[in-house]
């Protein structure tokens, strides 16, 4: 995975066309190091050189080069505001949810599936599982979550006794 997906485009601000970013991400903080964004709605990219970050409580106000007007920031309202994974600092522990989806889930040499989401649920976080036995909620407990290699898109589970139906 390239990018990362930080926000959303809410709408313009301003008549110099800033705009309101709602933020996908812990650390709203960090728009404003951001050098560059990628601004996506699925069929259509644009790189944009970022001028300003206005980091508020609830929403980030960037100026971007290229974005001069309301009516041209308008043309963006709904994309996604995605960085290069370069971008993104290294965690003093533990893993990004993005670098999880995708891993392979086995329980001892049984393949469960393929990790497809992080669900934050309050208690604990949930890892969805994708596979041959269907979808499986693996409760992201370390005494569940036994070894995570993110470099070899593995994680090796054990998985509470009634989990899956065999």
């Amino acid at each position: 995975m390239d990018e990362v997906l930080v926000g959303a485009v809410v709408k313009a601000h301003g008549v110099k066309g800033e705009l309101k970013i709602y933020p996908l991400t812990h650390d709203p903080m960090r728009f404003k190091h951001l050098r560059e964004i990628i601004l996506t709605n699925g069929a259509a990219k644009q790189r944009f050189t970022v001028k300003n970050a206005v980091v508020q409580p609830d929403f980030v106000y960037l100026a971007l080069d290229g974005i001069e007007s309301m009516d041209e920031g308008e043309k963006y309202r709904g994309w996604e505001v995605r960085i290069d994974r370069s971008e993104v600092p290294p965690l003093a522990e533990g893993w990004y949810y993005f670098e999880l989806e995708g891993l392979q889930v086995y329980e001892g040499e049984r393949y469960l599936g393929i990790l497809t989401q992080v669900l934050e649920t309050g208690a604990n976080d949930v890892y969805l599982v994708q596979g041959p036995l269907g979808e499986i909620c693996v409760p992201a407990l370390k005494t569940v979550v036994k070894k995570v290699d993110v470099a070899g898109r593995r994680m090796d589970v054990e998985l509470p006794p009634g989990l899956v139906e065999e």
